[in-house]
């Protein structure tokens, strides 16, 4: 089942904030596509995103949904949305998987692939 969705992410690099006063980190924004290609309408129930920084540290993030929704896709239609993340180096990736519940009430698991955040022209 997990062939019949398809993710798409666009990255923004938003700009640096101060954390703490002696911490800046860099803040990207991604959208994310997600097209149910099924015949059958489909639920986003659970999200898990595993975010590395350009130092190789890791943060694991999962729950419920996303954006505090659980959205059901109907077939061959596209749910969007945007969020953000914050890293402590120019450079970083995210990836990870959405878990759905699918009409029979069974739960598949769709990876999103690998995507760069990085500061524009922070990799030559």
């Amino acid at each position: 089942m997990s062939e019949h969705i398809h993710i798409a992410v666009d990255t923004k690099y938003i700009g640096k904030q101060r954390k703490h006063a002696d911490q800046e980190v860099f803040v990207f924004s991604y959208t994310v596509s997600i097209t149910n290609l099924s015949d059958k309408p489909v639920t986003l129930r659970n999200r898990y995103w595993l975010i590395t920084n350009g130092n190789g540290e890791k943060v694991e993030v999962s729950g419920e949904g996303v954006v505090g929704e659980q959205p059901t896709i109907a077939p061959m239609k596209t749910f969007q949305y945007t969020s953000a993340s914050m890293l402590k180096t120019e450079v970083g990736s995210m990836q990870g998987h959405y878990e759905f519940e699918q009409h029979d009430h069974s739960m598949c698991k769709a990876q999103i692939p690998v995507f760069r955040l990085a500061v524009p022209n922070a990799l030559h």
